[in-house]
């Protein structure tokens, strides 16, 4: 049941609306990134003066052509560790996109779904990628204490968040939240186990970019699987 989820939320990557709203998160958190860069050095530009007096050396004239090189620097390296939690927020407010792709490719005769409003989408976007980032901050600081087990500590954290937030994103499109929260609790250890599989790629640069596709994709999947199991008990 997980392993057919996963795998099909894969093979529905390539599909070209998953590509076009990965593409889409993509080039959204590079614009992101590259208009904070061009506003820092601008700001340096006005706060720092033109000449510098040094003791023993005289005026330097270079400080703010060389404070804006450093901060092209600080920001390409920053961008390397930013990119895909910065991708990862702007694709979450597709993901929705993505189990409707998903439904309508795999299950045709489902009826239509009322999308959700802007205002919910944002909400529950920025509120998981919150959580997201609070537990693993909090999580940093555990990991030089448990070493051995940190990875371990990273893929159950991460499955769990992932899991939880997935699955129902996927569920309330079918059910109301209430009906979403008892078929996740009747199937918590599956959809951990599903979501620290699919917090795996999130330590591999350029795959954790695809996470929140895939996973949006898998989750829906592993949704219609345990839904059906439940109406046929």
């Amino acid at each position: 049941m997980m392993f057919p989820a996963i795998l099909r939320g894969w093979q529905d990557l390539i599909r070209p609306e998953a590509l076009k709203i990965l593409l889409l998160g993509i080039a959204l958190a590079l614009g992101l990134l590259i208009a904070l860069g061009v506003a820092t050095i601008w700001l340096l530009g006005l706060l720092l003066p033109d000449t510098v007096n040094l003791p023993f050396w005289g005026p330097v004239t270079w400080v703010d052509a060389a404070a804006g090189w450093v901060a092209v620097a600080v920001f390409l390296f920053a961008s390397i560790f930013l990119m895909a939690p910065v991708a990862s927020i702007f694709t979450g407010f597709f993901l929705d996109d993505v189990a409707g792709m998903v439904e309508r490719e795999h299950y045709p005769d489902l009826p239509p779904v009322k999308p959700l409003g802007l205002l919910e989408t944002l909400g529950d976007t920025l509120k998981f990628f919150g959580v997201v980032i609070a537990a693993n901050l909090v999580a940093l600081m555990i990991y030089p204490f448990v070493i051995p087990f940190a990875p371990f500590l990273f893929l159950a954290l991460n499955g769990y968040l992932l899991g939880r937030e997935y699955f129902q994103m996927a569920a309330i499109r079918r059910m109301t939240r209430a009906e979403a929260r008892a078929l996740y609790e009747r199937n918590k250890l599956t959809v951990w186990i599903t979501g620290a599989i699919m917090a795996v790629p999130l330590s591999v640069p350029v795959l954790n970019l695809v996470v929140p596709v895939v996973g949006a994709a898998a989750f829906t999947h592993l949704f219609h699987d345990l839904a059906r199991r439940q109406l046929a008990a």
